[in-house]
């Protein structure tokens, strides 16, 4: 397959395809003119990065999994993962269930809700346990 059938049949742009190549998580075989192509397996390992992705593994997490054998998904790391996935599902619980009372609260001024003030609360939380970028940056 060649770098378009690629993009195509796995929804990615050729960019990300080329991105990927760089980092080593997919490999080319060859070239058709200036085209890459690729096995047609390819794209079940671009879902399986995909996947990962989705999940929140790094690119670093998921390069780690592939071996010249084929995946090896470390198991201990795939319950981590799944823990911070609960944690996350039950934060952004949270904060839905605050925004809808936010909407339809009666109080004066959103600040006067207990509610509300607990949503602003979570959001602290978050933001002094996630540095931005820009602050990553400052700090190095």
């Amino acid at each position: 397959m060649d770098i378009a059938e690629v993009a195509k049949a796995s929804g990615l742009p050729a960019s990300t395809l080329r991105f990927y190549e760089e980092k080593g998580l997919i490999k080319s075989y060859g070239r058709n003119g200036l085209r890459r192509l690729f096995s047609a397996n390819v794209v079940e390992r671009l879902a399986l990065i995909s996947l990962g992705r989705n999940a929140g593994f790094s690119l670093e997490e998921i390069y780690e999994m592939f071996t010249p054998d084929g995946p090896v998904i470390n198991r201990e790391l795939l319950l981590a993962k799944a823990g911070e996935l609960d944690r996350k599902i039950k934060e952004m619980t949270s904060m839905r269930d605050g925004l809808l009372h936010a909407a339809v609260c009666q109080a004066p001024n959103h600040f006067e809700c207990p509610k509300f003030l607990r949503l602003l609360s979570i959001a602290g939380k978050n933001r002094l346990r996630q540095p931005s970028k820009l602050k990553e940056k400052h700090l190095k």
